[in-house]
């Protein structure tokens, strides 16, 4: 049963995060991965209307139809530079950014993974009343070539009202300050949102600026954590990874959860079909 002490309540309130070492156990975290290895096996890389290159630096992907049409799949996104001249540059395993984002719901192996009872009776701790899973990845961080993931907040992309989401990340390989782990910015959950990242109406993507000064990037601390650590992150807090330059991966699964008594709204750009509806960690 989890159960958080009185200390980790009060981070949680002032810092906007927490860190749970060995939430989930590193034998299961190395389960997850050779699965997602045998995923992989089975991609098609020469089918070029799946070469979506993610980044959050460029937003190339942002008005990608293979992107804004995953929210009820399971799909794969390449790191800048896999492909020249539609070829891959280097083996697929070692160049995939991500899986996205509904393994949750349609992948068994994933879908155990992500509701535990453990999970449950966190989010209960955490105040939801009625969890809804809504998005999933599977995040690789490839050595020498894992892209930055720049300082942002899941609240501008999973927009409910009132604000609800709650993300949870789990490190599935040791996290480090070489290999990229994340940062965040303690107490920076109570900095308003700067930003709203949407559908346009149009078949594309915008934002809605709301402040453009910079978040204090300079507070933030690095989260180094080995495997099998939960880190929970306010859907306000402020929080990034630099890019892995290292020689070791650092892959993380992460699982974003929103209150089913909030409202989803209708132009988030992370959208399903009404024949996959959200289900919270039980059924």
């Amino acid at each position: 049963m989890v159960m958080l002490t009185e200390s980790q309540r009060d981070d949680w309130i002032r810092q906007g995060f927490l860190v749970l070492p060995d939430f989930v156990p590193v034998a299961s975290c190395h389960a997850l991965s050779e699965h997602v290895a045998s995923l992989l096996a089975a991609i098609d890389p020469s089918d070029d209307t799946t070469h979506s290159v993610f980044s959050t630096t460029e937003q190339s992907h942002a008005n990608d139809d293979w992107f804004l049409e995953s929210g009820d799949k399971v799909r794969w996104f390449f790191e800048d530079g896999a492909f020249v001249n539609g070829h891959l540059t280097a083996p697929l395993p070692t160049v995939i950014n991500k899986l996205g984002h509904a393994m949750h719901d349609l992948d068994p192996i994933f879908s155990q993974f992500s509701r535990t009872q453990e999970l449950a009776e966190l989010a209960s701790e955490l105040g939801f009343t009625n969890p809804l899973l809504l998005q999933s990845m599977y995040i690789f961080k490839q050595p020498t070539i894992g892209g930055e993931v720049v300082c942002h907040t899941d609240h501008t992309f999973l927009w409910t009202e009132p604000q609800s989401v709650v993300g949870f990340w789990f490190a599935l390989e040791d996290a480090t300050v070489d290999n990229g782990c994340l940062w965040a910015i303690p107490g920076g959950h109570h900095i308003p949102v700067k930003r709203r990242f949407r559908r346009d109406g149009h078949g594309g993507t915008t934002n809605d600026i709301f402040d453009n000064a910079p978040y204090p990037e300079a507070q933030g601390v690095p989260l180094e954590v080995p495997a099998g650590t939960l880190i929970a992150l306010h859907g306000t807090l402020p929080h990034w990874s630099a890019p892995n330059t290292s020689d070791r991966s650092r892959h993380a699964y992460t699982l974003h959860v929103i209150d089913g008594d909030a409202d989803y709204l209708s132009d988030n750009w992370l959208q399903r079909s009404s024949t996959l509806p959200l289900r919270g960690f039980v059924g």
